[in-house]
């Protein structure tokens, strides 16, 4: 069985950290004991039932949360000092309304935050002793999908942590897991759901299960459920809050008497104090979850005919003009079918269809391909109409509109799994009913048969196949063969006393069912689904049970209802947004596809309406969800933020610096004089190729630069969803030059995989550490700011939507002197060691040499003190690998097949070339005439040149630092030249100082494999234009 592997990340270290750093300054009290209050226990005598009153105090001890003993102006100036460092906005106040504050984690769907709970609930165990949890959601689905994470991820934390929680669900029929869960001294986590305790405060509401919870019950001793919960004092997790805010709800909640609250959400109707956000669009950004792409379908009437026609798509081809894929009717002997044709212009469909009247005068006169944006390329008739890609006319009835669905969704699944079933990635679609009997049905002895969209989808499945018969390669074709189009297909649905599948049934003002059965099918099968070995890739499930499908790897998603809410959409597209997983449960991130995370990971959703109206109602939603974000980046946007340098030291903008940097960005055409982001900045962000700052500035580069990413653009949020309904690209081949010898004597000598050692004397390291940490290490006294404010005279509308309706007077800032700050115990040597990947024994060394004045810093503040030296230790770690690195050749080499697995949308950047391995070369940048795109024209009609290929994503040579990939491997004509084999890195200037440090270090690298290559005669060299290339090799 496939098991899901977990890794640490640190986008979910920070959000776990910005909750734990706000108790900072709490003790750990280790356990608190209690006693519990067990009841009236009864025992038989001579018949009579006596109570029994020789109960051991043993028997009754519990342990309970301690309390929390930091002041509310501490909590707030913890809270204040996270908020600043990840520039969120500040809370005015503590919230204090369910417990010492209520704590806002945003994480986008898709990005793990039942994960960073679960970790957070073992942090702020080891740090403050917490043990007892309740994480409280507000449907089944959710709550079978948590106990389901903590399942999978409990040999991971074991390894972290050394321990396991105990966790279980709540059940009012078996109420002795409390007395468990109040006994027990490991960190112990009940799961709830909202309707379990969710009844208004009349004693005696509906609701049976939350009537247990408040009642004094026999079966439990006499006491009420409640009352043995809360004397745990535990801490409450709210996942998903938006959807429990109504007052019955947090009324209950208090009932529970927590010491304080979380709450995770991807969108917080209510804040509170938010300590960490990673909204849709820094999701996107930091390439966290899938891209998405939309194919809608635009339904038109035409006045005056009844004719249909569908433009499936326009199909380009390297050697015929573009044809265009049309459904239309077409007249048989008896009867009249609709079938797919490729025409071409001059066509004319009245023949095409055998004369069918209703197709006279559509002669097509021409087939545009818009080279800005291939989705608005367009066919045209004589008689003056006009037809998007994926535009239908004429009436067209509901079962056929689900025909052109499901088309197109196995057209996308068969398009994706062909380029990803070499990567070992299993590729899955998951269309959403209304109706269940639409898919299966029964007849009258109760058989299962398929219903009416079960047999469209054989139809067409088995029809895209045969088109398919010769396109793909011979491996994915042996795999398709090897399963029946019968087996490739299977509902999820609720069942009924009878085994039979049914609608599933919704609670009044609800569109999630509570069906537990079908949730378990679902979750049980996660992991089976992304195998193989599984035939199943098309699956079928009612939109009530849609809150119970997070499978990674689902890449296309079709809606075969009739309506949907902006809502629905919303939540339907939440439901692929993971990044997938390979064969080993390896999930797909940046750090194992650093250039491919969106190629290989993208959605598809076959919506059932118009792309534009889709997009429209998708955008705003996410819009109205994204974090309070900044519109420009002014003078105002930089000053008095604070930035961490490379080195990690924190750094508070000036106004004089704040000048400058917006210089530098107009300078390096980053953004306009109003402030707005441009599209260079987009497209250098895109190829990792922003400009270093200068000077004083060079150590913020980073920090500016991901600041300036967190300014709203609506361009991004374009950006994120793009349009599916694009001609098709003809696939971009390997052709003869690839067999030439020239490029097969190249590609024998680089044709290796490589690992890397590194091997330095340990002294060394401590030496230049040491010096380092002596010559740089600053830590922050902890700190707090008391201002003074006063009501402006008068008062503006504006002051009062912006919330400036006091004047700031003096702020004084007081440093906190105390001898001991934290009374956390810290291993100290062991988190600086993991940190560095050293040993124990050499941070150990390299602590005791420092100067004493640097190692007293730890007791001012011991996490910063930790972060910093490790930070150091690492930059010295980091030259040094470079000076000592040695490669040597391992097992294994690549298959040719990665200089097609690219696979490109339009055409516009194509440069059809003479001398190249393939057909097309595809370059960067969007200038008319990018640095790439020169250099690759020279490079074609060169006379020195046999034959050149850029180097694919896939081609990488392993560092330290991250996988390497060179851009060009050239051949060039015996005698013509003196270094026959050149392989370069072309990067837009030559300075090393423009370089990121990463960057930098990766080509120091690269450059020491090719030294020790050099005597197979392949060159390596950084070079930035043509020019540069020929008096290198000359």
């Amino acid at each position: 069985m496939m098991k899901l592997k977990f890794k640490i990340q640190q986008y979910q270290t920070d959000a776990v950290e910005n909750v734990v750093k706000v108790f900072n300054g709490q003790p750990n009290q280790g356990l608190r004991e209690y006693v519990v209050d067990k009841g009236k226990v009864y025992i038989k005598k001579n018949g009579k039932l006596t109570e029994d009153t020789q109960t051991s105090y043993d028997e009754n001890t519990g342990y309970k949360n301690s309390d929390i003993i930091l002041t509310r102006e501490e909590l707030l100036r913890n809270i204040h000092q996270i908020q600043t460092e990840s520039n969120i906005r500040l809370s005015n106040d503590v919230v204090d309304k369910l417990g010492a504050c209520q704590l806002d984690v945003e994480m986008e769907t898709g990005t793990g935050k039942t994960y960073v709970y679960i970790k957070s609930m073992f942090e702020l165990n080891k740090l403050y002793g917490w043990t007892k949890f309740i994480v409280v959601v507000p449907s089944v689905a959710i709550r079978e999908g948590v106990k389901k994470s903590f399942d999978i991820t409990v040999d991971h934390f074991m390894e972290l942590y050394g321990k396991k929680a105990r966790y279980f669900i709540y059940n009012s029929n078996n109420l002795n897991q409390i007395d468990t869960f109040s006994q027990s001294g490991d960190i112990s986590v009940m799961i709830i759901n909202t309707q379990a305790f969710n009844t208004s405060l009349k004693e005696g509401a509906k609701n049976a299960a939350a009537r247990i919870i408040y009642s004094v019950r026999d079966e439990f001793g006499s006491r009420r459920p409640i009352d043995v919960i809360s004397a745990n004092h535990p801490i409450i997790i709210l996942d998903e809050p938006q959807k429990m805010g109504g007052a019955a709800t947090q009324t209950a909640l208090a009932r529970f008497n927590p010491l304080f609250t979380l709450n995770y959400s991807a969108t917080h109707k209510e804040t509170h104090n938010p300590v960490y956000v990673l909204d849709a669009l820094d999701a996107y950004n930091q390439k966290l979850v899938k891209k998405i792409e939309i194919v809608g379908f635009e339904l038109k009437h035409l006045k005056g005919t009844d004719s249909y026609m569908y433009l499936e798509d326009i199909v380009l081809s390297k050697t015929e003009a573009p044809k265009a894929r049309l459904e239309i009717e077409v007249k048989h002997a008896n009867n009249i079918k609709r079938e797919v044709k490729n025409l071409g212009v001059g066509d004319d469909l009245f023949y095409v269809s055998n004369e069918l009247e209703q197709y006279r005068g559509y002669t097509i006169s021409d087939i545009h391909i818009d080279t800005m944006d291939s989705s608005h390329s367009t066919v045209s008739f004589s008689n003056g109409k006009m037809m998007y890609i994926k535009d239908v006319y004429g009436d067209i009835s509901a079962d056929h509109k689900a025909r052109i669905q499901i088309r197109e969704t196995v057209k996308a699944h068969f398009r994706k799994e062909a380029s990803l079933f070499k990567r070992g990635i299993k590729t899955l679609s998951l269309f959403f009913l209304d109706e269940v009997a639409n898919y299966r049905k029964y007849n009258e002895d109760g058989q299962q048969m398929l219903g009416r969209y079960g047999e469209i989808f054989e139809q067409e499945y088995k029809a895209e196949l045969n088109n398919n018969q010769n396109m793909f390669d011979a491996d994915y074709m042996s795999y398709l063969g090897s399963i029946s189009t019968h087996e490739t297909h299977a509902g999820y649905f609720s069942i009924d006393k009878k085994g039979r599948s049914v609608n599933s049934d919704i609670k009044r003002g609800s569109d999630q069912s509570d069906d537990i059965s079908a949730y378990d099918l679902i979750l049980k099968n996660k992991e089976r689904l992304l195998s193989f070995d599984e035939p199943v890739r098309f699956i079928f499930s009612h939109s009530a049970l849609r809150e119970g499908w997070d499978n990674p790897n689902v890449f296309q998603i079709c809606s075969l209802r009739q309506s949907n809410s902006v809502s629905q959409k919303r939540q339907e597209v939440g439901r692929g947004l993971r990044l997938c997983v390979d064969q080993y449960g390896v999930r797909m991130d940046a750090e194992i596809l650093p250039d491919e995370v969106h190629s290989v990971n993208k959605l598809t959703v076959i919506a059932s309406e118009g792309y534009a109206s889709f997009v429209a109602d998708l955008q705003k939603d996410i819009k109205a969800d994204l974090y309070d974000r900044p519109t420009k980046a002014d003078i105002d946007f930089f000053i008095g933020k604070i930035l961490f340098s490379n080195e990690g030291k924190k750094y508070t903008v000036s106004k004089e610096d704040a000048q400058e940097i917006v210089f530098q960005l107009r300078m390096n055409g980053y953004i306009t004089k109003g402030g707005e982001v441009t599209d260079t900045f987009r497209e250098d962000l895109k190829n990792n190729n922003l400009k270093q700052l200068p000077d004083e500035l060079e150590p913020l580069t980073d920090a500016v630069y991901k600041r300036v990413q967190s300014i709203f653009d609506s361009k991004a949020l374009d950006d994120m969803i793009g349009n599916g309904s694009k001609p098709q690209t003809p696939p971009n081949t390997l052709n003869d030059n690839f067999s030439k010898k020239e490029f097969q004597e190249l590609w024998k000598r680089i044709n290796h995989k490589y690992a890397y050692k590194v091997q330095f004397d340990s002294n060394e390291l401590i030496e230049k550490a040491v010096e380092a940490i002596n010559r740089e290490l600053e830590v922050t006294l902890l700190t707090y700011v008391i201002t003074k404010g006063v009501q402006k005279d008068e008062l503006k509308k504006d002051d009062v939507v912006s919330g400036e309706m006091l004047q700031k007077k003096a702020s004084q800032t007081d440093r906190l002197t105390t001898d001991v700050v934290s009374r956390v115990k810290y291993d100290l040597i062991g988190k600086i060691a993991s940190g560095t990947t050293l040993t124990r024994k050499t941070v150990a060394t390299i602590l005791t040499k420092i100067r004493p004045v640097k190692f007293d810093m730890f007791k001012v503040n011991p996490e910063e003190f930790i972060t910093k030296v490790t930070r150091l230790i690492l930059e010295q770690k980091a030259t040094m690998i470079v000076e000592h690195i040695s490669y040597n050749q391992v097992d294994g080499e690549y298959d040719s097949s990665i200089f097609t697995q690219e696979k490109h949308t339009s055409m516009d950047k194509a440069f059809k070339a003479q001398k190249s391995i393939l057909d097309y070369v595809f370059t960067d940048g969007i200038a008319e005439k990018s640095n790439e795109r020169k250099f690759v024209e020279s490079l074609d009609i060169s006379d020195e040149v046999a034959v050149y290929a850029k180097l694919p994503k896939g081609f990488h040579i392993p560092t330290p630092v991250g996988n390497y990939s060179p851009d060009w491997a050239i051949a060039f004509e015996k005698d013509k030249v003196k270094h026959i084999y050149f392989i370069a890195e072309t990067k837009g200037s030559m300075s090393s100082m423009e370089l990121r440090e990463i960057e930098k270090n990766k080509i120091a690298c690269a450059e020491k494999l090719f030294e020790q290559l050099s005597y197979s005669g392949v060159k390596y060299g950084k070079i930035d234009s043509y020019d540069t290339l020929m008096s290198l090799v000359k």
